[in-house]
Order: C-alpha cells, then structure tokens, then sequence
C-alpha cells in the first residue's frame, strides 16, 4: 500500500515571488521558523528544504562557487548544487529531496512537501495479550540482541567475535558464553547495515560453518550489505534482500518491516518486529530513519546513543585543532546527540525505551590518545535525561545476557520484568585477541603489489577520484607521528589525479597526513585510498585510524 500526503511548508505573496532573484534564495517560514531553499534559473524554480542530508546541518552560500548554484552546510562543509539537487562534496553522493513548487492564480507560490503514508499501518493488528516468556529480549552485547517471539528466535546485528573497522573497535561488554550458539541456533537474522559492528565478518565466518543456511534478512539498499561477502570468504547461503516498507511475515503470529534512513538511504536501514500486534522498533544508527515518520507507542524501542563513531576531530592537529578545542567540540556533539536521541524518544512515546549500538571501545594500545578523548555518552545518562523528561517512559540499560520479558513489563512497571546476569558476571571485556586479528592484517603486506614501487599511484588511480580541487601530501612516520628517513613522502592532485614533486600554483585546499606505518597500519594506507573512490572527506576525516593531519594554511 502506498498512499500519501501533501502538506504546504512555506507560502509566498506575488510580491514575495517577484522578489527572487536569479540564483539561491533562501526563506523562512513564519509559521514554524523551519528554512527553505527556492533557486530561480530562466524564470524556472526549484525548492528543497534548507536540511543537509548528512547530520541535518543548515547552508549557508558558498563563498567559493562563482555560479552562485552551490551551498554549503554549516556542520561538516558537505556541499549542494541547488540547481541539480546533487551533492557535490562528497560527489557522487546524495541526491536532496525537492519539494513541489506550486503557483497560485494570484501569483504567489507554494512549497508543498509530499508525506508518504506510514506503510507499518497496512493491515493493522490489534494487541493480543501476552504470556509471561512468551516475547523475551535478550542483550548479548553493542548492537546484537535476541528476540524470543513465541516459538522462533530473532537475532540483530551479531557483532560476537573480532575487531570492527580494521582493529579500530572492540567490543566493550563480554558477550555470554553461550552467544554464538545462540546465534547458530536463530530462526532468523536480521543485519542493519555494511558497517563492521553490524556486518561482523569474524562472526559471520564462525555462523557459516557450522550453520551457512541460516535465514539472514537485509533491506534493500543501492550499496548492497553484503557486496564482500565472497572476498571475505563466508559461506552464507541464505541471505534474504527485501524491499522497503512491506510487512515480511514469518509465521500466524510475527513479521517483520525494514525501513531506510532519510540521511544515509544508501547504506542505513531500521527495523519494527510486530508479534501479536506488539511492535518492537530498532532504529540502529538511523540519522533519520524512514523521513522522521515512526510508530508512536510502541512496546520496545532501541536506539544508537553513544556518538564517537568518527575520527574527527581527534585525528586532526595545527591551526585551532588543540586540545581544548577538540575536547569543547567533542562535548557539544555528544550534548547535541543526547538531546536529539531523548527528544525523539520523548516524541515516540514508546512503553520501554532500551540505548544500545554504542557499547565499543578504541581497546588496541595504538589508539590510547584517540580512547582518552574521543568520548562518549553512557546509557545511563541519556535514560536519566528521558525519564526527567517523560517520566512514563521505562527505560533500561541493558548488561551481557540480562533479559526484558515484555509481558511481565507491559503488565506493570513496577514488576520485575528484567533479569540481570548472575553476580559476579564479567560484564566488561578485560582483554581482546589483538594478534589473531592484527596478524591477518599484517600479512597483507606480503602481497605481490607491494613489491613494486608504483603501488600507490596504481591505488589511487584504481580509485579513480578526481576532478576535484584539493591536494593532500602523505607522509610515512612511526607510531608517534615522527617522519622516518627514506619513508614515504608524496603529493596526490585531485583535480587531475597526478603526482606532482611541487604543490601546483593555483588556489587550492591542502592537506597533511602523518601515516604510522607499523605492519596493521598499511592496511590503513590501503583503506584511504580504496574509499576515496565514494567520499572525498574519508582522507581529512578518516574513521579509527592513526591519522594526524595538520592545516597549513588552507590555501
């Protein structure tokens, strides 16, 4: 079913309208102060909403574009091209959504935003009453729990085993002993998204052994979950892609529906599970999951909390990135995220309210600066601040094996609906097979490219980003960021892909980065380069890596 709405966000007298110029308007709504974007071209116009698709930053013109077609977000800099509704930093990115532009007899204008009907509502089923043990959620650890819906076991996001993102993440909480049983044993499978503390290859490689049929059920997306599958050497023979917004049912009693992020709808998805008419909704590490359009009241939500997932700004140094700005930054962030994550349960509504996805740690001691400051929110707080808030609301922060019956919960509060693990549980992880994961890494070096010295310019070449104004210098140091003598120490044009031995004479961005290159981190040098095919802000703001880059000035 796929009904839909309109609604008007903004209107204009004929006055308004002949005020625009050529070029980039921008305007405010009276009426709820949101900010809108209208471009006008040959007496043609175009509006979208004045919201970057990335974190929801607002534009502003940019100053570098002599067109007068190009704004730039005042968050992270990502840039827009008004009269194509493209991104063009990153380029090859997003596409802004548009809204309707619609001209009045007395011609003035409207800007009419379309609203897609709410696709959880097809087919609605009423509440029936549950038994205690029959719906039961069970935390194993970050973003994987397991769901007992009658008689079949869901599990999301099975991050069990093994590092995320190369070695830059480990797992906080000590899963249960039992959890990759557990795992083995699932009826179903559900994997948000291609990011590592969700799609755990380790894991994965573990499951398909002992059990590669497993129904695994992904959304949809344009960057396929599982495009490495193969390369990685998994087994997995079930893997179910299902489109979005459509109930998928799996018995009399339990389906399920997958929706995508409004900010990253490439990669990001979400989930509801629906048992007897009770939804379970898990929102993952949706920016905005499916256009900010939810379920009001549902049983159980879960939800991302703890931020930190970037490198930036820890990885970056000189200019105004010192350590008081860094940490000032990093603290605003976290307050803005804590606020936006306790204003969206607030709005929801849901009965229990449970922050999970977050429980990882910067643990291999090559990271020691960027765990000492890239800090994050903790669960507790973000619940106190939801409870202050909307005191009605339970909430729970979930320990390694401890389990929410939702019968005992939605009965009555004061219950006792959650069982924790037994005394004496190790609930944090105390230490991590770093060399297992670190050798594999390592070995890569051994590769036939390596031995040749045209191995970088064939990386970047591969790649193929460019066209693009901006110079980097890559520059090989030991583990504290020290130049080592004859190490590597070259320049990569973006406008034209080249190698030059001098910056070029034109204006353009420059950037620095120090690269330790110990064993595991050439791995880091690969990575940079194979991703700057998709996005041109992973060398100055790249994730979980030993990275310094310093500001020479800008220009």
């Amino acid at each position: 079913m796929t009904a839909q709405s309109s609604k008007t966000v903004l209107s204009l007298d004929s006055e308004a309208v002949f005020s625009l110029k050529d070029g980039i308007n921008f305007k405010k709504s009276p009426d709820d102060g949101k900010c809108y974007i209208i471009y006008k071209e040959n007496g043609e116009l175009k509006a979208c909403k004045n919201q970057c698709k990335h974190q929801g930053g607002l534009f502003i013109k940019d100053i570098e574009d002599l067109d007068g077609r190009t704004v730039q977000c005042t968050k992270h800099y990502w840039k827009l091209n008004v009269s194509t509704m493209q991104y063009v930093n990153p380029p090859d990115s997003f596409t802004q959504d548009e809204l309707d532009v619609v001209m009045t007899d007395e011609g003035g204008l409207q800007l009419v935003e379309v609203i897609v009907w709410d696709p959880w509502l097809a087919d609605p089923q009423d509440p029936q009453e549950l038994q205690e043990g029959e719906v039961t959620v069970t935390y194993l650890t970050h973003a994987c729990m397991e769901l007992q819906l009658g008689g079949k076991k869901m599990i999301f996001d099975p991050w069990l085993t093994g590092p995320a993102f190369a070695r830059g993440w480990w797992l906080l909480h000590e899963p249960p002993a039992d959890s990759m049983e557990r795992l083995c044993m699932a009826d179903l499978i559900y994997i948000s998204h291609m990011h590592s503390d969700h799609l755990s290859y380790p894991t994965l490689k573990s499951l398909s052994a002992t059990r590669p049929d497993v129904p695994i059920y992904v959304g949809d997306t344009s960057r396929p979950v599982f495009w490495m599958l193969e390369k990685r050497q998994v087994q997995l023979t079930n893997i179910n892609v299902v489109p979005f917004g459509i109930w998928q049912n799996i018995d009399e009693h339990l389906r399920f529906m997958i929706l995508k992020d409004e900010v990253h709808p490439v990669l990001d998805t979400c989930i509801i599970v629906e048992y007897k008419g009770h939804m379970i909704l898990n929102t993952v590490d949706c920016t905005r999951p499916n256009y900010g359009r939810l379920p009001h009241n549902v049983d159980l939500m879960m939800s991302d909390f703890a931020g930190g997932a970037s490198g930036f700004p820890m990885t970056f140094s000189g200019g105004k990135y010192t350590e008081s700005w860094k940490a000032d930054f990093i603290k605003n962030e976290r307050k803005k995220l804590m606020n936006y994550k306790a204003q969206l349960v607030k709005s929801l509504q849901p009965k229990i309210y449970c922050p999970f996805a977050g429980y990882f740690v910067e643990a291999h001691p090559s990271d020691r600066y960027i765990k000492e400051t890239n800090t994050k929110n903790k669960a507790e707080e973000l619940n106190a601040l939801i409870k202050k808030s909307a005191p009605g609301i339970t909430t729970w922060t979930p320990k390694p094996g401890a389990v929410l019956d939702l019968a005992l919960a939605l009965m009555s509060p004061s219950r006792k609906a959650i069982t924790d693990p037994p005394s004496g549980t190790n609930i944090y992880k105390d230490s991590w097979d770093f060399d297992l994961y670190v050798d594999e890494l390592n070995r890569a070096i051994t590769a036939e490219i390596f031995k040749h010295k045209s191995w970088i310019q064939f990386y970047y070449i591969w790649a193929g980003f460019k066209n693009y104004n901006l110079v980097v210098r890559v520059i090989e140091t030991d583990e504290d960021f020290i130049p080592i003598d004859n190490g590597y120490n070259y320049l990569v044009d973006f406008m034209d892909l080249s190698f030059p031995t001098q910056r070029p004479t034109r204006e353009h961005p420059y950037e620095e980065v120090s690269m330790a290159t110990t064993p595991a981190h050439l791995y880091t040098i690969k990575y940079t380069a194979l991703n700057l095919r998709r996005i041109k802000t992973i060398i100055v703001e790249q994730e979980h890596s030993m990275l310094q880059i310093c500001h020479k000035g800008g220009r």
